[in-house]
């Protein structure tokens, strides 16, 4: 497996004009590969196998188990409004166009927002880079990136008849502030990455984070590469810990997290979910397909659909595919990536996890696709 892996890598990034990539690869038992090809960048050191990644949306899976072990404790409950703990939920309104003068038209939404619904993404909020709507309503309520105005929107369906790609998870972290009285890097330190042991997993951005963080490109117009300097997240000290795409990790950290999912909920020792739980998580939650994305901003992210050929499903966290992958993974894997060209996927029925770091955008160019895919046939020897 390692050497496909490497012969997959070498031959995908060159193809793609990414300058390189870390894959880990793990079971139930432990790990089965640790590879890292190419540099920080064109022109860049190598990249090694500790370095850290802006691992974007990554970042949802990891708050919503922190959400579902408040569920456990009844701390908070799937299915009822959120209203009354996050005022900011209440009363939620749904962007029904603009008027004659380009202003804003809202109406009540037909039912409340829940914990479910937001896990789900059928919430109704979405991503202003994947919605022409709320591009348009934005700058009648500006507000800088990573503060909490930013995720005051309004939604673009009601909740429950739509999955949309957005802001939910951001929600669910608010949620699980809310409810503990910490901030959410405080409780995932202390209840999820902590007992896991993924020591590099981290909304700090310092000094000594920035000294081993692999550095973030953008496509040029010419192919090329150029740097980019966000950062996706606030940072430990902002407004809110963004629960949707706010953590820098280690692909090596993060095979903790997809190991402990796979072995339903513990892993060396430390329990993070019930097992009934992680089932839960894994059983799709949705009535319509899901896991279909459209951009409205290129630069950043194309259209994306990770198995076009079939109606996926969306568990409490993940995105689900029913039947057999081309590249490997069997159904009932889960899956889900980060705007900067990571992705994972947990494979329960054939004991196999892998966690794939890149940072580039735009997220999901079908060449950069065709890294992940390579890799996944390499993992299952196809």
């Amino acid at each position: 497996m390692h050497d496909r892996i490497i012969h997959a890598l070498e031959t995908t990034l060159a193809a793609a004009n990414v300058p390189g990539a870390v894959v880990v690869v793990g079971n139930r038992a432990g790990t089965l590969a640790e590879i890292a090809v190419g540099s920080k960048g064109p022109g860049g050191p190598a990249l090694a196998q500790d370095d850290l990644f802006q691992i974007a949306s990554m970042t949802k899976a990891i708050a919503s188990v922190a959400a579902m072990q408040l569920v456990e404790q009844g701390r908070l409950t799937l299915d009822d409004d959120l209203g009354p703990l996050l005022p900011e939920l209440a009363n939620p309104q749904v962007l029904d166009g603009f008027d004659s003068d380009g202003k804003p038209v809202t109406r009540p939404a037909a039912g409340p927002i829940t914990l479910r619904l937001l896990l789900t993404h059928t919430s109704g909020f979405g991503y202003e880079f994947m919605s022409a709507e709320l591009t348009q309503w934005r700058p009648h309520s500006p507000a800088n990136p990573g503060t909490l105005a930013s995720i005051n929107q309004p939604l673009l369906a009601d909740p429950g008849t739509q999955w949309i790609y957005g802001i939910s998870t951001d929600w669910v972290g608010r949620a699980v502030e809310a409810v503990s009285g910490m901030r959410l890097g405080e409780w995932l330190d202390r209840h999820v990455t902590g007992p896991l042991g993924m020591a590099d997993t981290t909304f700090a951005f310092d000094d000594a984070i920035k000294a081993r963080l692999t550095p973030l490109h953008v496509r040029t117009p010419d192919g090329g590469l150029m740097p980019f300097p966000i950062h996706f997240g606030g940072g430990a000290d902002a407004e809110y810990h963004g629960a949707g795409g706010g953590l820098i990790s280690t692909a090596r950290d993060y095979l903790k997290f997809t190991r402990m999912i796979l072995n339903g909920g513990a892993l060396d020792g430390a329990r993070i979910l019930k097992p009934e739980t992680v089932a839960m998580m894994a059983s799709n939650q949705v009535p319509m397909p899901a896991g279909r994305m459209t951009s409205n901003l290129p630069g950043f992210s194309s259209d994306f659909d990770l198995f076009p050929m079939m109606d996926c499903g969306w568990g409490l966290g993940f995105l689900i595919n029913p039947v057999q992958g081309p590249d490997g993974r069997a159904p009932g894997s889960l899956a889900w990536a980060g705007i900067a060209n990571s992705y994972y996927w947990i494979d329960p029925a054939s004991d196999v996890t892998a966690v794939l770091c890149m940072q580039h955008l735009p997220f999901g160019e079908p060449l950069t696709v065709e890294v992940l895919r390579a890799v996944e046939r390499a993992v299952y020897g196809r």
